[in-house]
């Protein structure tokens, strides 16, 4: 299921891209480089990719937030890099809210 997702996330994500480049800019640089032609005819394309970029953005966000679902529904979670390697040495990870207070005859700011 995660891995099916993933491909609709990835071919949306591209051809996404491919969309917004394809569109023609509103004037300024983007018509320096050709952007006020029309690959389309007269009326151009922008009816048509403004749909299909609606449609694709839906998707995205649709697989993103499927996958943010599914991702956390994996179980247990695994322990990081840090966590394996702290585990090695044998010592533990203290949260935030233990850590000890400085020394209070400690200079401040060294």
């Amino acid at each position: 299921m995660f891995t099916l997702i993933l491909i609709i996330h990835i071919l949306a994500c591209l051809l996404l891209v491919a969309l917004v480049l394809m569109q023609t800019g509103k004037g300024g640089m983007g018509a320096a480089f050709g952007g006020g032609e029309s690959f389309f005819g007269g009326q151009g394309a922008a009816p048509f990719l403004t749909k299909a970029t609606t449609g694709l953005a839906v998707v995205f966000m649709l697989t993103s937030l499927s996958l943010t679902l599914v991702s956390g529904r994996k179980g247990p979670r695994e322990a990081s890099a840090v966590e394996k390697a702290l585990q090695q040495e044998g010592r533990q990870r203290v949260p935030a809210a233990e850590t000890p207070a400085p020394d209070a005859g400690a200079p401040a700011g060294r």
